[in-house]
């Protein structure tokens, strides 16, 4: 047609028609005029072949300086980004200008893949099933999670099996250590239900980092004995060679990702305490597992049988309670009952709670605390285990050193504020004391919190005889009722039998 040029796919069906039709027969059924399909039998090659290579508009801006200068730099240093060599180019040569920025990205690019180093591969890998499971760590701070009103700074601990894409994550309130990754594991295979020939990990780079010799090798001891109590292959990927863990490291983003819109989708961050986020993960991670549901059940009879219990998830340690009525344990101080002062105490430090025994006889469960990242201390403080203390010495509480934790809800330490403000020292110290003695006795620690956040708002003191008669009468005033037993001989008689020589 007269103003439009022969394509390739019009060449091509004209010499097919050829083959059987007379030209201009062929030229009909290809689109074209039969003049043109006696010139194109005349020249048979394609358009596109008979087109002129478009030559180079404007002179090279880098003619004179890329083989003398640019590709020695390349050279002596495989991996220089083009905007360094530019920099240097520019301050070689200002006349050139940033616009020779693209132009020159591009010549790097063309001359790397012509002469640049050899990289690396990556070497995909197919596993059978129930061969390999993989542990990792990632930090999930920057969500911005709230659990009871604080900012959770925390990290979540993933298995995955390689094959089936199984995955199990637990919140990890601390760091990458081996009781985080013993528990988080283990949590993991009983929820699959079997156990992996092989179990790969980051070589807990974070857990050794700051250990001596003697720590490390006991932490790989421990690690070792793990995955021979569920009769796993341990294995770890070279240091900075991520990749390696590549089953895991792209699903951790994959999850992470998954999480934040299922917090946008809640509609908040907040939760009331850590049972309920670690359900919301749970929850997350559930319906994952359930769209690989085939393939999970697929890979469970390649797995091996779980032992018949659990391994320690947990370190012993033994602490002594000293005359400040607590002990200190990994740089957090932790109050206990003062009758336990100067006995030794056997503590199971989990990583969210220390279970404290006296020896085969457990005590209590205290939540764990954790020194910030400056390294500054930390208290875990209950007021049940030092008020009795406090009321022979209420004025301790002024300056006593964990007295901001000492207080169980925000509206105590408002009500210590204000008592501070308004009255004397001593006046303000006795009352606190005799308020969180209340709260003790009369076990109202949250009625009693409601009642001084409404003398807050309307800025008065609390008005402490009257709020012990709101709650209840005072333990030392209940009168004490003596039940006197009858004897089983009046119990026979109203039976209607008599006891004779001690029988029926």
């Amino acid at each position: 047609m007269p103003g439009r040029h022969v394509t390739d796919h019009q060449m091509r069906l004209f010499m097919t028609f050829r083959q059987t039709e007379a030209v201009p027969a062929a030229a009909a059924k290809a689109g074209i005029s039969t003049a043109t399909g006696y010139r194109l039998a005349r020249d048979p090659r394609l358009p596109s072949q008979k087109k002129t290579p478009r030559g180079r508009r404007r002179r090279d801006p880098l003619e004179e300086v890329f083989d003398s200068e640019v590709v020695p730099l390349l050279k002596a240093a495989p991996g220089l980004r083009p905007i360094a060599v530019l920099e240097e180019l520019l301050r070689r040569h200002p006349a050139l200008g940033a616009g020779v920025r693209r132009t020159l990205e591009r010549r790097i690019r063309a001359w790397r893949a012509l002469y640049g180093p050899e990289q690396e591969v990556i070497f995909r890998q197919a596993l059978p099933p129930g061969r390999l499971g993989l542990s990792d760590f990632t930090d999930m701070s920057d969500l911005g999670v709230v659990v009871a009103g604080q900012a959770l700074d925390h990290r979540l601990y993933h298995f995955r099996l390689a094959y089936s894409g199984f995955g199990h994550a637990h919140v990890v309130l601390g760091g990458e250590s081996f009781v985080a990754l013993a528990e988080g594991l283990q949590n993991a295979l009983w929820s699959l239900g079997g156990v992996p020939a092989e179990h790969r990990t980051d070589s807990l780079s974070a857990a050794f980092r700051n250990l001596d010799e003697d720590a490390r090798v006991d932490l790989t001891r421990r690690y070792d004995a793990l995955c021979a109590h569920y009769r796993m292959t341990p294995t770890r990927n070279s240091v900075g060679l991520p990749h390696e863990n590549g089953a895991i490291e792209g699903p951790h983003g994959h999850l992470k990702r998954s999480i934040a819109d299922a917090l946008l989708l809640r509609g908040s961050p907040a939760f009331d305490d850590l049972g309920a986020y670690r359900r919301f993960v749970d929850e997350i991670v559930g319906r994952r597992n359930a769209r690989n549901g085939r393939r999970i059940d697929s890979e469970r009879p390649h797995l091996r049988p779980l032992p018949r219990r659990r391994a320690s998830d947990h370190e012993m340690v033994t602490v002594r309670v000293t005359s400040s009525g607590g002990f200190t344990l990994r740089k957090v101080f932790y109050t206990v009952p003062s009758r336990l002062i100067g006995h030794r105490l056997r503590v199971r430090l989990y990583d969210d709670r220390l279970e404290v025994f006296v020896g085969a006889s457990p005590l209590m469960t205290l939540p764990r605390g954790r020194p910030d990242r400056k390294g500054k201390h930390d208290q875990v403080v209950s007021y049940h285990h030092v008020i009795h203390a406090l009321r022979k010495k209420p004025m301790a509480l002024m300056n006593l050193v964990y007295r901001d934790r000492l207080f169980p809800r925000e509206a105590y330490r408002r009500t210590f504020e204000l008592l501070v403000e308004r009255l004397p020292e001593r006046q303000a110290a006795r009352l606190m004391v005799d308020l969180l003695a209340l709260a003790h006795d009369r076990a109202c620690e949250a009625e009693l919190a409601h009642c001084l956040e409404d003398g807050l708002a309307q800025g008065r003191l609390p008005d402490l005889p009257a709020l012990r008669v709101r709650f209840g009468p005072d333990p030392a005033r209940i009168p004490l009722v003596e039940v006197k037993l009858g004897s089983l001989a009046s119990y026979e008689a109203l039976l209607g039998t008599e006891m004779i020589g001690g029988a029926p």
